[in-house]
């Protein structure tokens, strides 16, 4: 009810023409409703018919209530017709394209480089530019998630072997809850998304730097080495040997407002709590425990934090 979105407010607007439509259409048939029992109550007392004589005056009541609820519904077909043509904000060819895939439980999200054509991913972290419209392709890697901004947009199931769009056209900078809304498992609670609205020019400098690699004088540490053995197998660290593509990104993970699909904040506590007890704090999740000395564990979220 606070749209931050284009497509939002279309939303807001054809629910409130909703309450207006249907609320009126509930008053009459309480109107209905009440006159009928009135008018039993007097027939009673008086021991005429219900429908001694005819009544002129019921029929006209009649008729004209009918009109208006068909004029209300007509009305209520025009806005969702408006309403839908709206969802749809731009050309393919003018819009940003971004790609997200849904899995069990997290989110990932590639970007189009619009220098080089080249995908730039993150995870779990949407970024949008104040007043241009993002075309989002999704898509699932496993079972049906559902896609949601509530202040930007309105929401749309991402289903196995097929691409499915929305639009959104954010008005209203700030960060913004997006949410998977359709049971995908045990976790589905957690499978949680941030989303930044940013100026064109912020936006554009983030996504400068998310297409960079990590910095070459962060991986020559303990921290990165034992980073490598332990989790470069399932994780992508661009500029480095990590080039795991089971689980998120990580190339610009401390960058990011929460760990986990916005299961923990981000923060050194939730990154050592998340190495050593993903399952506790997720039960069911594809990040398994990671056996590590406790040393080795603080040199690995050490070098976590570094990578911004």
């Amino acid at each position: 009810m606070s749209p931050a979105g284009e497509q939002a407010d279309a939303l807001r607007s054809l629910f409130m023409l909703m309450m207006i439509v249907c609320g009126g259409v509930y008053l009459l048939v309480l109107a209905g409703l009440l006159w009928s029992i009135l008018r039993a109550r007097t027939c009673h007392q008086t021991g005429a018919g219900a429908g001694a004589g005819g009544d002129r005056r019921l029929d006209r009541g009649l008729y004209t209530a009918a009109g208006a609820i068909v004029v209300g519904l007509t009305v209520l077909i025009v806005g969702s017709f408006i309403a839908d043509r709206a969802l749809v904000a731009a050309r393919e060819d003018d819009a940003m394209i971004v790609r997200v895939t849904g899995h069990q439980w997290w989110w990932r999200i590639e970007y189009r480089d619009p220098a080089s054509g080249r995908w730039i991913e993150t995870a779990n972290e949407l970024h949008l530019p104040l007043g241009r419209t993002a075309r989002v392709e999704l898509a699932s890697g496993d079972v049906i998630h559902s896609f949601w901004v509530p202040n930007v947009s309105g929401k749309i199931d991402m289903i196995p072997g097929r691409r499915n769009i929305i639009d959104l056209t954010p008005r209203r900078l700030g960060w913004f809850r997006g949410q998977c809304t359709e049971f995908c498992g045990t976790q589905h609670a957690h499978m949680a998304f941030d989303v930044k609205v940013d100026s064109q020019p912020e936006f554009d400098a983030w996504l400068a730097r998310q297409g960079s690699g990590a910095m070459a004088e962060k991986q020559d540490g303990h921290g990165a080495t034992i980073f490598l053995r332990a989790c470069g197998s399932c994780h992508t660290v661009r500029g480095t040997a990590a080039t795991g593509r089971a689980g998120p990104d990580l190339t610009h993970f401390a960058s990011r407002r929460s760990i986990a699909a916005g299961t923990l904040p981000m923060s050194r506590g939730g990154i050592q709590g998340w190495l050593a007890q993903p399952q506790a704090l997720k039960p069911g999740t594809s990040m398994p425990a990671v056996p590590l000395l406790p040393a080795d564990a603080d040199a690995v979220a050490t070098y976590l934090e570094t990578l911004r």
